[in-house]
């Protein structure tokens, strides 16, 4: 029922948020795209946490998401006050079905996720952040860039996991990116960012920022990492998810597998082959590394790379007995991993972070924010003046 009217309840969250804690304003993005954004990860969370409350995976990720809270100085107070908006916004959006009975169980739902991360932000023994000086800044074509970042203490992480990261010319504003090395010993870290048009951050990251300005990484975070259980693996990467499976291929060089790997990289065009010298030169050394390159045809549109993925991955067997390892856009992921599925791997064993699906997709159902994701025009706003569309 939320769901159906979520942009509305969202907002009518904020709204009462920053009316009654005016002092919380200053912790969240100034520009209003950026706070649609907070919006929509919010809501992603809210929705994702909620229908896994039962689930026991749920706890160790909102400990990971407390830890991480403590980059924008969130404290216990905070809590309080985002769950009395939470329980406004939800009562509002509601309507007649807000019960003293369904208020009391959002009551305890919310109490469960504000100690799981209070306790997980009590318990961390890492710093809130890791100020980390630019040592180098690489840039392919318009849009991609690889920073190389010295931390100001050593950063803890595991090959394909990822920070949070924040720049000064973007105040206040937090985005992922996932670590493109394993462990090196002077304690440097590879960040591989795409500008999205009109990002802010990432125009930064990719553009402006110089050798020698200072940045702000969250906690190492994310589940993506190497099982070594003897199983044979898959790697695929579109675009600069890249990064991620580079830094699990650094970690293989360094310690071959008994069995065969498989590296798939999906490229919309040759800018985001930027690193080809490094996998072909890993390709001849590595007898247990086979590689497939997918990019489109010359004069091509770039979605033909991702149907000659689909070509090669139906092309390659084996599927049941592989561990597989994707990364890439949300909605490549979302994609690949049910081709996979229909091609005999076992879901247990495809391996990639949680990211909020792009669509609907394949007829299923609405959830875990989708409808917010990938938003309609909100019905209970319409500047034309004309009836609103059918849904």
């Amino acid at each position: 029922m939320v769901e159906r009217r979520a942009e509305h309840a969202v907002k009518f969250f904020y709204s009462h948020l920053f009316w009654h804690n005016p002092h919380l304003r200053d912790l969240f993005p100034s520009s209003l795209e950026d706070m649609e954004r907070q919006r929509d990860r919010l809501f992603a969370a809210l929705t994702h946490v909620i229908a896994h409350l039962d689930d026991e995976s749920v706890v160790p990720y909102l400990r990971d998401l407390g830890r991480d809270h403590r980059k924008f100085r969130a404290g216990p107070e905070h809590y309080a006050a985002v769950g009395t908006s939470l329980l406004a916004a939800l009562a509002e959006a509601s309507g007649e079905a807000w019960t003293p009975a369904v208020e009391k169980a959002w009551s305890e739902a919310y109490q469960v996720i504000a100690d799981a991360m209070t306790a997980g932000a009590a318990q961390s023994t890492d710093p809130p952040w890791w100020d980390a000086e630019i040592v180098r800044h690489l840039q392919y074509g318009e849009d991609i860039g690889v920073l190389t970042l010295r931390p100001h203490q050593p950063l803890p992480y595991r090959p394909g996991q990822y920070v949070s990261v924040s720049s000064e010319r973007v105040p206040t504003t937090w985005r992922t990116y996932s670590i493109g090395n394993a462990p090196r010993a002077d304690h440097t870290i590879d960040l591989h960012v795409s500008r999205i048009e009109r990002g802010r951050l990432s125009t930064a990251l990719v553009r402006e920022v110089q050798p020698g300005e200072r940045l702000r990484l969250g906690a190492a975070g994310g589940h993506m990492t190497l099982r070594r259980d003897g199983r044979p693996i898959s790697l695929i990467a579109a675009g600069t998810g890249w990064a991620p499976v580079l830094a699990m291929l650094e970690e293989l060089v360094a310690d071959p597998p008994d069995q065969d790997v498989r590296l798939f990289v999906c490229a919309r065009d040759q800018t985001y082959l930027y690193d080809r010298p490094l996998i072909d030169a890993y390709a001849a050394e590595c007898g247990w590394l086979s590689v497939s390159y997918l990019t489109p045809a010359p004069g091509q549109h770039r979605n033909q790379a991702t149907d000659r993925l689909a070509t090669a991955l139906g092309n390659r067997g084996l599927w049941p007995d592989q561990d597989v390892y994707l990364s890439g856009p949300a909605e490549f992921i979302d994609e690949t991993a049910y081709l996979l599925e229909d091609l005999g791997a076992r879901p247990a064993r495809i391996f990639h972070d949680s990211v909020p699906a792009a669509g609907p997709g394949r007829g299923r159902p609405l959830g875990f924010g989708e409808w917010f994701l990938n938003r309609p025009s909100p019905h209970w706003h319409n500047p034309s003046g004309r009836a609103p569309r059918e849904r």
